[in-house]
């Protein structure tokens, strides 16, 4: 009894010192970090738009818009954005019930920070736009109105301010 209670002690101890993380950020890291990816603006932004009433078998394709208002040129990181599109679930798509509808896209894994490949360029007073199909990655299959909901700014750094909302009804 003796002997299973050393044992648990140290099983319970080494266990615990390997879950400790250990931090080390010296200004050299950070200046390191900093310059391997290129800088996300915080002046661009985007809207989203998508028709009003969409008929069930026809695609349900929302337009993404990226804004550059400044005087210079911006970048943003394409990732989690229509700009590559499906690739991560950035988007939020809940029913008249507020129930989140599945997504079933593709969920990509990523190196850390965003290589310079991954950024767009928007040029001064200029916007950007694509479509995306939503039904080739969200289980949008049932009559209700629909409300989108852009949650990739974290990876992005876009921000979008306002949710659409569309109607998916019987032909």
């Amino acid at each position: 009894m003796k002997n299973y209670k050393i044992i648990l002690s140290a099983t319970l101890l080494t266990l615990s010192a390997c879950s400790v993380n250990k931090v080390k950020n010296t200004s050299a890291d950070s200046a390191k970090n900093q310059s391997s990816a290129p800088a996300v603006s915080a002046s661009l932004f985007a809207k989203m738009q998508i028709k009003p009433t969409i008929k069930i078998g026809d695609a349900v394709e929302l337009k993404f818009t990226v804004y550059n208002d400044a005087d210079t040129a911006r970048q943003f990181c394409k990732w989690h954005t229509p700009f590559e599109p499906l690739m991560s679930k950035y988007l939020d798509v809940k029913d008249a019930s507020g129930q989140e509808m599945l997504y079933k896209g593709a969920m990509a894994k990523r190196i850390m920070p965003p290589p310079a490949s991954s950024y767009v360029k928007v040029n001064p007073k200029d916007s950007l736009s694509t479509t995306v199909d939503l039904l080739r990655a969200y289980d949008i299959s049932k009559p209700s109105k629909y409300t989108i909901i852009y949650v990739g700014q974290n990876m992005s750094g876009l921000t979008v301010k306002d949710s659409v909302e569309f109607v998916y009804e019987g032909k």
